[in-house]
């Protein structure tokens, strides 16, 4: 069309002969066009075309005798450009004369020349400015002015999303929130709103909206401000369901397995998180009853824009359904061999495989802490097994890790001191898992060495037996001893990466003691030697969350330990104890945390009980506020003397921040004479705590004073440690 009108105009008729005056000035009406000639088809009344008489434009002749004449070789070089100069023609014979008035019909054939280019302007000619000078100035929106960098403050609305319950999650990933109402110029606060229109399609894709639109705006709020407001309008338009759903896949056995795990059902919102929720299921569901090669192929979801359901499908690679083989080992540095591998496992070979077997088998092997590398993975034999299965053995890939290990504590109390612990270990001096501790002990108050030798997973999975020797000097309040120890265990303990539910530690132990204490007898204090024997047993269940740092769950803790001391007569006792612990999550960053302990010793009397065998309160592990060993009776003397029973309560919000924490605190506790603790006479203690959270643990640093301070007693008791109170 635009060529046909193009070409339409060029042929008008009198366009070359027809001349239109301006109005004068002044006057409405126009100056009359000249009469037509005689020679004209007006002047004559002929019907011929129009200018069917007239004479061409230019000539044929005239025409072809100004093109330049070109070189017959095609391959010639080019010529001159000095010979396509325009040149002026002789005028004709009846031409006009030049500078004359044009006559009707007549053409004037001058050919003007072009003149000669101007000088070049010596600006031209300068180096260019270097790329640093240069100032890109920014896109400006209208009535926004962009003069400083920082100077534009926006607000942003959303509109459409909270029908589809989308705004929050839109909020948390959004470029014009996330740049908290300041950009540097107008042009950025556009680019991120176009970020968020595609961000706002996007949610509403992943929740079944796949004609969701979203459009953004910008404008002056209010006008003429420099402020603008960016608007975020979001259509979903209309949601799609499933259709159908479609598995490609062998048989299960048992049959249906796959659809059972998948549980996506026809009429089910298409959403991005329920599918892959559905595909992650059968992946890790699948592997736990049979099948360890399991493979999902690539899901398929046709949709119909005029029913708004869509097809799903769905093909899964099965592989065999398989039965627990043999354990086979391989790696340059190895640490076990088969037969203590099979001694870690939980299944038996010809069950049906259970990926959650091979991965605990996995985790107790990185427990040993032997290892610089493990992994445990199926591999087919192509054998077959009970119930039509394909026997798969489990192949251990084992790299040896370092074992000797360096480790200290160090803490500090007011009561107890600076205490320093350090410790060697070779975890696996007498193969396998046959450790060799040793350590020490240097404070204020305590100095001591001992000697460990522990066999972890002893003849079974999670038992330890520990034989310890150790020599210890202490210096407390209450009393001063030197004690010798020898002692046997076995135990199932928890570790920071083999959380325990239920623990346990059992044995013997015999320790040769020399103390001072009050007589009461003589009204001074003396020294004495006691020979203890106890069979002590500890049993506990925890269901916290988290060993060194727990957030919600409780813990309970039961000691018996029947003992017999003999210093001149033998006087058999029992040492009971009972403690159990709560957390409690209150808020995403605040969990409440309580503690109650109680304890007796039945059997003997108190004063024919050695110092370091009776009951104490008081100091970090126990009510914070208070010395080490501070509550209680005390002797003539005013130092403590210890008890026969004991209650102790604790109540703690831990708030976090971060990596960061404060924990507000009030501890209360007594120690009692008598065999019952009766609850009278609590003392209570008050105090704040801090905390920095690290990987290994929470580093605590806790200040506390008593509340109704009596005389003698802490103003105020500062801990240092690592790990939560309780």
């Amino acid at each position: 069309m635009w060529l046909a009108a193009l070409a339409g105009t060029a042929f008008l008729p009198g366009l070359a002969q027809a001349q239109i005056a301006d109005p004068t000035p002044g006057q409405g009406a126009p100056t009359p066009t000249p009469a037509p000639t005689p020679d004209s088809p007006q002047a004559s009344g002929s019907t011929a075309a129009p200018f069917a008489n007239e004479e061409p434009i230019v000539a044929d002749d005239a025409f072809e005798a100004q093109l330049p004449k070109l070189s017959g070789d095609i391959n010639a070089p080019l010529e001159p450009i000095q010979r396509f100069e325009p040149t002026v023609p002789a005028p004709a014979a009846g031409a006009p004369t030049p500078g004359a008035a044009p006559t009707p019909g007549a053409l004037q054939d001058s050919i003007e020349s072009f003149p000669p280019p101007a000088a070049e302007s010596p600006e031209f000619a300068q180096p260019l400015p270097p790329l640093a000078d240069f100032r890109v100035e920014p896109v400006a929106i209208a009535g926004v002015e962009d003069e400083k960098v920082g100077s534009v403050r926006y607000t942003t609305v959303l509109e459409g999303l909270d029908a589809v319950g989308l705004s929050g999650r839109f909020r948390t990933l959004s470029a014009l929130e996330d740049g908290d109402g300041k950009a540097a110029n107008a042009t950025m606060v556009a680019a991120r709103a176009r970020e968020d229109e595609n961000l706002a399609v996007r949610l509403m894709q992943s929740i079944g909206y796949y004609d969701g639109t979203a459009i953004s705006t910008i404008e002056q709020n209010p006008r003429n401000s420099g402020n603008v407001r960016a608007t975020i309008t979001a259509t979903p338009g209309s949601l799609y369901r499933l259709g159908t759903v479609r598995i490609v896949s062998d048989p299960t056995v048992p049959a249906g397995l796959i659809d059972a795990e998948l549980n996506l059902n026809p009429g089910d919102p298409i959403q991005a998180d329920r599918v892959q929720g559905a595909e992650a299921n059968v992946s890790i569901r699948l592997p736990q009853q049979g099948y360890p090669f399991l493979k999902l192929g690539d899901r398929d979801i046709l949709l119909d824009e005029e029913t708004h359901f869509a097809d799903y499908t769905l093909p899964v690679d099965l592989g065999p359904r398989a039965s627990f083989g043999k354990v086979v080992t391989e790696g340059r540095r190895q640490v076990f061999d088969v037969e203590h591998i099979e001694l870690l496992r939980r299944y038996l070979p010809g069950q049906i495989y259970d990926s959650r077997a091979v991965d605990d088998l996995r985790d107790a092997l990185i427990a040993t802490s032997l290892f610089s590398t493990v992994s445990v993975e199926p591999i087919r034999t192509g054998k077959p097994g009970p119930d039509g299965t394909e026997i798969v053995d489990l192949r251990v890939r084992q790299t040896a890790g370092r074992p000797r290990t360096l480790a200290g504590e160090l803490g500090y109390s007011t009561g107890q001191g600076i205490r320093l612990e350090g410790s060697w270990t070779h975890r696996n001096f007498f193969p396998p898992e046959g450790a060799l501790i040793a350590s020490g002990v240097i404070g204020t108050q305590e100095q001591g060495i001992s000697g460990t030798f522990r066999r972890s997973n002893a003849g079974r999975r999670d038992r330890t037996f520990q034989v310890i020797a150790a020599a210890n000097h202490s210096d407390y309040a209450a009393y001063e001893s030197y004690t010798t120890t020898f002692s046997v265990r076995w135990s199932r303990d928890s570790t920071p990466v083999w959380q325990k539910n239920w623990t346990y530690f059992y044995g013997a132990e015999l320790v040769g003691s020399n103390e001072d204490r009050y007589n009461f007898n003589k009204g001074a204090r003396d020294r004495g030697t006691w020979l203890i024997a106890a069979i002590p047993g500890f049993i506990g269940f925890d269901a916290s969350d988290n060993l060194l740092n727990p957030t919600r769950g409780f813990r309970i803790k039961a000691n018996v330990s029947p003992e017999t001391s003999v210093r001149g007569t033998a006087r058999p006792y029992a040492r009971l104890m009972l403690e159990g612990t709560g957390y409690f999550p209150i808020t995403r960053n605040i969990v409440l945390g309580g503690r109650a302990r109680v304890g007796s010793i039945p059997g003997i009397a108190r004063d024919d009980l050695p110092p370091s065998r009776r009951y104490y309160a008081g100091g970090g592990g126990s009510v914070r506020g208070f010395g080490y060993q501070e509550l209680g009776p005390r002797s003539p003397d005013g130092r403590p003397v210890g008890g026969r029973s004991l209650n102790e309560f604790a109540i703690e919000a831990r708030y976090r921040f971060g990596n960061l924490g404060i924990v507000p605190f009030v501890d209360a506790g007594q120690v009692y004479e008598g065999l019952y603790p009766t609850g009278q006479n609590l003392r209570f203690g008050a105090g704040i705590g801090g905390r920095i959270y690290t990987n290994f643990g929470p580093l605590r640093v806790d200040i506390a004073t008593p509340i109704a301070r009596k005389p003698n007693e802490s103003k105020v008791a500062l801990y240092v440690s690592i790990g939560q109170a309780f």
